[in-house]
């Protein structure tokens, strides 16, 4: 690639290809599902080479009330050192309002630029995978109230208004992309049809990945998780916020093996919105 500056650009449908080599490039894997559905629900900025190739990538994506998450934040490795990450990030912060809280889960690598930008950790997240092997989540005990069935279309104002009790922000348009790229959803019915938590499986490119999973306890996160991945005999992807150590201990317990545990960081505010303490598994770590 030549040494020279490359142009700012909002990507879209038509770089799919290039933005999923460049994150094969640094291992990652976004394949044209995921890239889709951020496009359709979030921007994506990037660098340009002459040959009109993408060499970096930002996405940002705003929810309902007042709350951005970033992500698919990456430079190719011919192009580090020239600011292309601090561009980037003051594209994604430039495209929402002032007032916003915006989030990301940092990698090591990324968190300089971040801090430098005003972002500050204020929690973490605890990333596993299963190699594989079906999980054999315990029996539903005969106490329960609740159910675990598929979601249907009905269930989906209560599926959104517990995401919002859990997130502390609305987040409508992502969970109508989820859906129909997901290939589980479900939810824990009680007999009288409340809708009392959800969750989510998208099959990637080399993990299903397990999230959003919402829920009143560790005991139906466990229940929600063993359904989601029962007829599963790959690789399976978690990422659960701080807060849940029953839940943590089960992973440990069963097979799951912690792959990292990347701080959380918000500009804007000092803090995230108020949550339920209902949030077991988030979607993917660019959708917070």
């Amino acid at each position: 690639m030549k040494s020279t500056t490359h142009r700012l650009h909002s990507l879209s449908v038509a770089d799919i290809p290039d933005l999923m080599a460049l994150s094969d490039s640094v291992g990652w894997d976004y394949d044209e599902a995921e890239i889709r559905t951020i496009l359709s629900i979030g921007k994506v900025f990037g660098h340009k080479d002459d040959g009109d190739r993408v060499v970096s990538s930002a996405a940002i994506i705003a929810y309902e009330d007042r709350l951005a998450t970033v992500g698919m934040v990456i430079v190719h490795e011919s192009c580090r050192g020239r600011g292309y990450g601090r561009d980037l990030m003051q594209a994604c912060l430039a495209a929402v309002p002032g007032d916003t809280t915006i989030m990301l889960i940092a990698t090591a690598d990324g968190e300089p630029l971040y801090k430098s930008l005003g972002f500050a950790t204020v929690e973490r997240i605890h990333k596993f995978v299963r190699p594989g092997g079906k999980l054999a989540a315990p029996p539903l005990p005969p106490t329960a109230t609740y159910q675990i069935v598929p979601m249907s279309e009905a269930d989906f104002a209560s599926v959104a208004l517990l995401d919002q009790q859990a997130l502390g922000s609305r987040r409508e348009h992502f969970l109508q992309a989820r859906m129909r790229q997901a290939a589980t959803c479900l939810v824990a019915k009680t007999e009288s049809g409340t809708i009392v938590g959800y969750g989510f499986a998208i099959q990637g490119p080399v993990n299903l990945i397990a999230g959003p999973i919402v829920a009143l306890d560790a005991d139906m996160a466990i229940q929600l998780l063993g359904k989601l991945t029962e007829n599963h005999p790959g690789q399976v992807r978690i990422d659960v916020p701080d807060g849940q150590p029953a839940f943590l201990a089960f992973l440990e317990q069963n097979g799951f093996q912690k792959a990292s545990h990347p701080p959380v960081m918000v500009a804007n505010a000092d803090r995230l919105p108020p949550r339920a303490g209902t949030y077991f598994a988030i979607g993917a770590q660019i959708y917070g």
